[in-house]
């Protein structure tokens, strides 16, 4: 039963507040059917989640979206429509290290979702024939039969081994995705104790030049940021000053390895989610 309780608007997202870490794990163990919804559900919470920005949404919560009365899976597809658009347009937005898609291929599945036929392909991507459109075509769909076996492989082996992976969970901004990643949970909390050595939540010793270090030390100072929130340049330098005497190498590879994101003008940043 739906409790008659009626929350105005959209729910606070920093009311339970996640960090970038934990929306990335949660995106990555949610499973095809959730990821193609883009939301997922938390029964032990009766919680639905967003897998975009990490909003939450209480089952048995009726809220009002715009002056439509919704329960809590209804608010969430409401707010993505709104907020995220196309889901589509999001995940295909991910870097080739992410999706295998080369940018020919992405542009082809861009006009198969947009209903153009081949000829209409052909003339927008001026490839120039609809047979060469028709070969890409056919070799996406061969890439969809591979990845629907390599799926079923990897659910197989995650069952055998009962789903153990000690590596760190790859961010879903990454820039430059390789065996820099391949970190394991050990090293990780090594690496951590190692440049922050007064707690995690203090200053940095020094910013480590190799890259598996960087990308952990990276990973961490995020989490000093909150989700869905713009700053300005300023208050970024307020943040990572407290952390680092040279914030703008910190800021600048925030924005580099994925971490971040800005404005042209530089005038706000986010966490890039």
């Amino acid at each position: 039963m739906i409790d008659n309780i009626t929350h105005t608007g959209e729910p606070d997202a920093q009311k339970n507040p996640a960090d970038l870490q934990e929306l990335n794990r949660i995106f990555w163990d949610a499973g095809l059917d959730a990821i193609v919804k883009g939301y997922v559900f938390h029964p032990a919470v009766a919680v639905f989640r967003c897998l975009v920005c990490g909003k939450r949404y209480e089952k048995g919560i009726i809220y009002d979206v715009n002056g439509l009365m919704c329960d809590a899976e209804k608010a969430l597809k409401l707010h993505i429509d709104k907020e995220h658009g196309s889901l589509f347009q999001y995940l295909i937005g991910f870097d080739k290290k992410l999706t295998g898609l080369s940018e020919q291929q992405k542009n082809i599945l861009t006009c198969m979702y947009e209903g153009l036929n081949d000829r209409e392909t052909a003339e927008k991507l001026t490839i120039g024939s609809i047979s060469t459109v028709r070969n890409h075509r056919y070799q996406v769909r061969e890439k969809e039969k591979q990845a629907t076996i390599f799926l079923a492989l990897m659910r197989l082996l995650k069952i055998k081994n009962k789903g153990n992976d000690d590596f760190i969970t790859i961010h879903k901004g990454a820039t430059m995705i390789d065996s820099r990643y391949a970190i394991t949970d050990e090293e990780r909390e090594k690496f951590l104790n190692r440049y922050f050595p007064d707690g995690l939540d203090g200053a940095l010793s020094e910013f480590p030049k190799k890259e598996k270090r960087k990308l952990v030390i990276l990973n961490h100072i995020i989490k000093r940021f909150e989700l869905n929130r713009k700053y300005t340049e300023k208050e970024v330098n307020d943040i990572l000053i407290r952390i680092y005497t040279d914030y703008v190498t910190i800021r600048r590879y925030l924005i580099e390895y994925g971490f971040m994101e800005r404005y042209r003008d530089c005038s706000y940043y986010w966490v890039k989610v």
